[in-house]
């Protein structure tokens, strides 16, 4: 039972991870580009991660899976803000694109 859902699991992980790959080949900008690297490629790692995690028989194995999945999450994140905010400092960013929400005064 446990290798159908370490199975299940590595097969979602792969897809997410193809659906990342998609992603960046057909946006048109940078910005959204950036969102298809980063948003299903850490969901598709995570779930690989969890696939392989099921599967591990040693505790060092599951450590290291413990701290990819931590360095994962900690990393892309601010990775992708980081290129993103360069990206618009620097004009790479078709500004006319982005929409603005004003929130009214509240008092």
């Amino acid at each position: 039972m446990i290798d159908y859902i370490a199975g299940t699991l590595l097969i979602l992980g792969a897809a997410f991870a193809l659906v990342a790959g998609i992603g960046i080949l057909r946006f048109p900008e940078l910005l959204t580009r950036m969102h298809a690297a980063t948003k299903p490629q850490t969901l598709g790692l995570l779930l690989i991660l969890a696939g392989l995690a099921l599967r591990a028989q040693d505790l060092g194995d599951i450590t290291v899976i413990v701290v990819v999945s931590i360095f994962q999450m900690l990393t892309a994140p601010v990775s992708a803000h980081m290129v993103g905010r360069a990206s618009f400092r620097t004009g790479f960013v078709d500004k006319s694109r982005l929409n603005a929400i004003e929130i009214p005064d509240q008092s």
